[in-house]
């Protein structure tokens, strides 16, 4: 398994490409900064993205840096020491004027960073923190996001420019209550089943576009608990929760997803990991 600094990407990069060319650097940003969090009372917590490929941090671990630079879910970022998933940074960072970046111009601040943003975040991490990691990709347990067999109940998107969302019916993360959507794609919609599922969740619905939604689950909680595993093709009528809490969590997501017309079956799939080498704390600058 080769090792890569996280600023490399998905693929490892030689140092001399095809007839003895070398290979372009990866995107860095032009102007930089890394602080421990130091939070005023209120201050917003996640990574917010503004006109001219700008992006500020607020109160994020290495871990979370992570998942939003190399765009996996915690579960999948394994090794480290404690404090990647402790310690909380801020960081304000500016992409150079010939990127592709800089000429971008979000809807809002919580418009997800585009591939060259991440590149560029991935590069940052291997700077500062001198994160060096590898990737590791293996068959594994996922689920498959499929079309049930009743009908859908999914809506055009009332407002095609609101910032794509999923989760509780009552908001917050999908929790099993019952499950939401607005101006979400199936993908998208996938990645954050996958968050909530603690696995990877890969669509295979085929449906394109985006979509609204909103089932409430009023009957999670009244279903008698039973011991046993989660069913293969996802829960059936009559059937009974598990007897533990994460796999009763499981399970009422399962039924809230049935709600709207589509379904979560267990099936084996690549599960990507992100493996740390080697990093460090950065040094305040």
């Amino acid at each position: 398994m080769k090792i890569i600094g996280a600023g490399l990407g998905a693929a490892v990069l030689a140092s001399y490409g095809l007839f003895g060319q070398a290979a372009p650097p990866p995107p860095s940003f032009e102007v930089a900064s890394v602080k421990p969090a130091r939070p005023p009372a209120g201050q917003h917590v996640g990574i917010f993205n503004y006109p001219g490929g700008r992006i500020s941090v607020s109160q994020l671990t290495l871990e979370m840096l992570m998942s939003e630079a190399f765009h996996v879910q915690s579960f999948q970022i394994s090794g480290g020491p404690g404090w990647i998933r402790n310690d909380r940074y801020d960081i304000e960072a500016k992409p150079p004027a010939s990127s592709k970046s800089s000429m971008a111009n979000p809807p809002n601040r919580l418009t997800p960073l585009n591939e060259e943003q991440r590149q560029m975040l991935q590069a940052l991490l291997a700077d500062r923190f001198q994160l060096k990691v590898h990737r590791e990709i293996k068959q594994g347990p996922v689920y498959l996001l499929v079309k049930g067999k009743n009908a859908l109940k999914l809506e055009a998107p009332k407002d095609t420019n609101r910032f794509p969302w999923a989760g509780s019916a009552d908001g917050g993360p999908v929790m099993g209550d019952g499950i939401a959507g607005i101006n979400i794609s199936m993908p998208e919609l996938a990645t954050r089943l996958s968050g909530s599922l603690g696995r990877p969740v890969l669509d295979r619905t085929g449906l394109k576009g985006s979509f609204d939604f909103e089932f409430k689950d009023a009957a999670a909680d009244s279903v008698t608990p039973a011991v046993g595993g989660l069913p293969a093709g996802g829960p059936k009528t009559g059937e009974l929760l598990p007897d533990d809490p994460e796999s009763r969590l499981k399970y009422s997501i399962l039924m809230s997803v049935r709600g709207i017309g589509l379904r979560l079956d267990q099936g084996k799939g690549p599960v990507e990991t992100i493996a740390i080498d080697h990093v460090e704390k950065p040094s305040e600058n």
